[in-house]
Order: structure tokens, then C-alpha cells, then sequence
């Protein structure tokens, strides 16, 4: 049998421990993942499978969302400056922030298919004027686009701005309604809270609509930053 040279042996000897600790991490990494996915198990009873959601109901997709908008969110919740809803109340009351984040970044990193849009039951007026307001927003009333905030494509903004498609037109209007009513909130100054209050109840229902019967772009992911700066001062993404 022949020998092998000390350096060649060395040198097989490194490569397989190499390759074994490169095979550990993968199992690590991919138990860390799975133990995530299993503690956040409670939240897919109302946001569907890996947070995808469905385009219709009360419930928003959460998956694909930008992290840091699902962790201020989380935020909200647990510190009560959005709507009071008990059961995410009581998923989140006593969750540090290092564990909200852990949450947020494990949604957001789910890039999944979306469902198809729900079918306007609307006006093409109506529609029209959703669309004209998401696109363009109305100057003389001093309401800025959708699109100047949520993204060109309203598929959100990271790190903290969501996108605007693929969600139910109930939870859209539900949500504008929350901010009229004070119930919910975000970090000052509100962007959303001061945009809302120069809407009508019709521009809000023309805006939903339009939006829930919009399918998702190709990429759908957020975009990674904004082309220029926000038209109004938003807490929740301080510039």
C-alpha cells in the first residue's frame, strides 16, 4: 500500500472538514428556519399558509411584506397604537423586539404566488378614479399618489413601506376607516393617519377597489429603496 504524503493528507484532511462544517451550518440554518416557521405557526390561522392570505376577507397577506413595516406593525399592536384586536393583542403583549423582528424577517422572506385579484363590482368611473388617485393623487386637495410612497409598482418600499396589491378591498377599507376613527396609529408624524383625514369616503372606496382588482407584477418583491423622497413626512420611515 502506498503511502500517503503528510501534505496531500493534510490537505484531504482539510477538505473534509470543510465540507463537514459546511454541511452543518446547512442543517443549522435549516432547523433555525424550520423552528421559526413552527413558532409562528398561530399567526397562518388567520393569514393562511405561510402568510399568503386570499384576496378577499379581512385578513392582509403578510408574506413578502417589507421587514421592517411587519415589525413596526407588530410593534403597534403589541404597544397599542393600532386597532384593538384581541388575538393579535395577545400573540404579541409579551414579545421583545429582537422576537417581533425575528417574525417580521421570517414573513418577509416567504415569496410566494399571489392569488387572482378580486373582480370589481364598481363603476368604471369609480374605477377610474381609483386609479387616478393611486396614480397620480390630487394636488389641489394636497393628497399624494399611492404610487409616491408604496412604490411605482405598489409592491412597497423597503425597509417599511407595504405594497398595496394583493389585498382584500374589506381590509383596505377597514383600514382607512381605522385611521378616520383614530383606532389606529403609527409612529409620529402619521403619514397615513393626515392622509386619510384629507380623503372622502368615496375617494376611499374608488382607491380600494382599484386596488384589490389589480394583479401582482411579475416581481413582486418591494423595491429596494424610493426614487426620490416622500411627499409627507411619515414616522414610520424617517428619511
Amino acid at each position: 500500500m502506498t503511502k500517503k504524503k503528510p501534505a496531500a493528507l493534510l490537505r484531504r484532511v482539510t477538505a473534509y472538514a470543510t465540507l463537514g462544517i459546511g454541511l452543518a451550518i446547512t442543517v443549522m440554518n435549516a432547523e433555525a428556519q424550520d423552528a421559526i416557521g413552527k413558532r409562528v405557526a398561530p399567526c397562518m390561522t388567520c393569514h393562511g399558509k405561510e402568510g399568503r392570505a386570499t384576496s378577499d376577507g379581512y385578513y392582509p397577506r403578510i408574506a413578502g411584506k417589507p421587514a421592517g413595516y411587519l415589525y413596526n406593525q407588530l410593534r403597534n399592536f403589541r404597544d397599542g397604537r393600532r386597532e384593538q384586536y384581541p388575538l393579535m393583542t395577545y400573540l404579541v403583549q409579551h414579545l421583545s423586539d429582537d422576537y417581533l423582528q425575528e417574525m417580521a424577517t421570517y414573513f418577509a422572506g416567504q415569496h410566494l404566488p399571489y392569488p387572482p385579484p378580486q373582480v370589481a363590482t364598481v363603476s368604471a368611473a369609480v374605477l377610474e378614479r381609483g386609479r387616478a388617485l393611486a396614480a397620480n393623487g390630487d394636488a389641489s386637495r394636497n393628497i399624494p399618489a399611492c404610487m409616491a410612497c408604496h412604490g411605482k409598482t405598489l409592491t412597497g418600499v423597503a425597509p417599511a413601506l407595504p405594497g398595496l396589491l394583493g389585498l382584500p378591498r374589506d381590509y383596505i377599507n377597514a383600514q382607512f376607516g381605522a385611521w378616520r376613527e383614530g383606532s389606529r396609529r403609527a409612529a409620529a408624524p402619521d403619514c397615513m393617519g393626515e392622509i386619510t383625514k384629507r380623503l372622502t369616503v368615496e375617494d376611499i372606496s374608488a382607491v380600494s377597489a382599484w386596488l384589490a382588482a389589480q394583479a401582482m407584477p411579475a416581481n413582486a418583491t418591494p423595491a429596494a429603496a424610493l426614487d426620490g423622497k416622500l411627499p409627507i413626512a411619515c414616522g414610520s420611515m424617517p428619511q
